[in-house]
């Protein structure tokens, strides 16, 4: 096995392996941060930036250097106070002290705070998101793409100046001349070694023989250089043709419990979940659709705003949702044409009988259909009987059915995350 040991330096002579490292710590850091200002946050501030903070012993990228002790001796040449060959004593207490963080207090040195810097709204959701996407997303639809790749097609006579391939044309020009100046080339090689043999001969250099042939080679020499350069033939261009991309048309159906059992804390938990859901749909895949079903006895298909803040409630009978979804997804994303894709969210109470219920439709209509189904439930109690029912569908539809549980509002993105981790198709 071959190891490859980048050595390469970047400006200022930092080690380019180095700086990779000290940049992912920063990453890991930021991260971090994200992870922990999406747990603290409302629903309403959730996609707003952040404020991040790297500890101050992750401040500077990693060297080796000698270490505090011992004497040192040090010149700084061009400064105004020293000249070259000055001893500068070490400052006592080794420039720790007054600085902020775990050191002793002291009057003297110097130290550096934790350093803080804000992200913008973009680069917070770039971070939180980072690594996510739906599940085994497969592309469909390829003749309503509506998106082109610029791919590189050979090469062609014609063009604009911005794509001229400068390499092509030199090539062109150069195979040129020697296709257009073989006939005088072997002329002249052929008058020079004539020329040499009569100079090993003992001819004088100012005889009509060697004034004729060094005029001869003369001719030719000029009749080459008359041949441009460079000429319109030999110009070549980068060729480009446009190549459909094919689209990732995807529609998720987000089922919400809003029944009675739902507590607002439970609500609130649960909107925070599809509104991590929403923003990541949005920012990530523009070609998707979101449809919103509100459920308590009875399912209800919704717009956004009733979606997060209708007050609506009742009892509870999960199938209703299931049943509402199921004729959706048959009447307007044929599974054929779409990726479906389908998150439910609910305390996990359910009308006694009902549960059996949710498994059948499940199984015989739903998850045939659907290419990836993510169902949470929300409580810090015992699992409830849907969760049970569903253990089963999970353990016989691993690839395509997803459970976890959230218990506080720190579980929500993190159980996200491992719902929403990268999958290939």
């Amino acid at each position: 096995m071959s190891h490859i040991i980048d050595r390469r330096l970047n400006a200022k002579n930092k080690s380019t392996v180095n700086r990779q490292r000290f940049l992912e710590r920063y990453k890991k850091h930021i991260k971090k941060a994200v992870a922990g200002a999406v747990n603290q946050r409302s629903i309403t501030d959730v996609e707003h930036g952040s404020d991040i903070t790297i500890p101050r012993k992750d401040m500077s990228e990693p060297v080796f250097h000698h270490g505090s002790g011992g004497d040192v001796t040090t010149v700084h040449p061009g400064n105004k106070e020293f000249v070259a060959g000055d001893h500068i004593k070490r400052p006592l207490g080794g420039g720790g002290g007054s600085g902020g963080g775990s050191g002793d207090a002291s009057n003297e040195g110097e130290g550096l705070d934790d350093f803080t810097f804000h992200i913008s709204q973009e680069e917070f959701l770039e971070f939180m998101f980072e690594d996510l996407e739906l599940p085994f997303l497969v592309k469909k639809q390829l003749k309503d793409a509506l998106t082109f790749d610029l791919h590189q097609a050979g090469f062609s006579n014609k063009g604009t100046p911005e794509k001229l391939n400068i390499v092509r044309s030199l090539r062109s020009a150069h195979a040129r001349r020697i296709a257009l100046s073989g006939k005088e080339r072997r002329e002249i090689r052929a008058l020079k070694r004539e020329l040499r043999q009569l100079e090993l001969a003992g001819e004088e250099d100012n005889s009509p023989q060697v004034l004729s042939l060094k005029e001869q080679i003369k001719v030719l020499n000029e009749r080459l250089k008359r041949l441009p350069f460079i000429d319109e033939f030999d110009l070549k261009f980068n060729n480009y043709v446009r190549v459909p991309r094919p689209s990732t048309k995807a529609v998720m159906l987000c089922l919400m419990d809003v029944s009675g059992s739902m507590t607002q804390e439970i609500k609130d938990m649960a909107k925070r979940f599809f509104l991590l859901l929403y923003l990541f749909l949005q920012r990530n895949y523009k070609q998707i659709e979101v449809v919103f079903i509100r459920h308590h006895t009875s399912a209800k298909e919704v717009d956004e705003e009733d979606f997060f803040y209708s007050r609506e409630t009742g009892g509870t009978i999960v199938s209703s949702a299931l049943e509402l979804g199921y004729k959706v997804i048959q009447q307007r994303y044929p599974s054929a044409d779409w990726n479906v894709y389908v998150a439910q969210a609910s305390d996990g109470d359910n009308w006694e009988g009902d549960s059996s219920v949710c498994t059948k439709i499940l199984t015989e209509h739903l998850l045939p259909l659907v290419q990836y189904f993510a169902y949470v439930e929300i409580t810090d109690r015992h699992h409830q009987n849907l969760w049970r029912e569903y253990e089963d569908i999970q353990e016989e539809n691993s690839d395509s059915f997803a459970m976890q549980q959230i218990k506080t509002a720190a579980d929500i993105y993190p159980v996200f995350r491992k719902l929403f981790e990268r999958k290939p198709a």
